[in-house]
């Protein structure tokens, strides 16, 4: 029987994962480096330690969030002068 729990809002069903995987098992399947997320489950936020022993229900609440690196955050000052004159 597939996983069907909600993930960041919205329902979903894993057909390759079942009732009772570990956390670390399902961020992989997503294709997800783990180092670069964080996950609350249930309203709880899970530390990556104990991924390996966190096992999911159908039912469950996930929250994910993705880290990702590069860019810059604020605009240039050369945009923020254009914008301001």
């Amino acid at each position: 029987m597939p996983l069907e729990l909600s993930l960041n809002g919205q329902a979903r069903s894993f057909e390759t994962l079942s009732s009772g995987c570990a956390l670390d098992q399902f961020v992989a399947e997503l294709g997800l480096k783990a180092d670069r997320v964080a996950v609350e489950l249930n309203g709880e936020i899970v530390p990556r330690s104990t991924w390996p022993q966190t096992a999911l229900a159908t039912g469950d609440k996930l929250e994910l969030v993705h880290f990702v690196g590069g860019g810059s955050s604020s605009p240039s000052r050369d945009s923020l002068t254009a914008q301001g004159s």
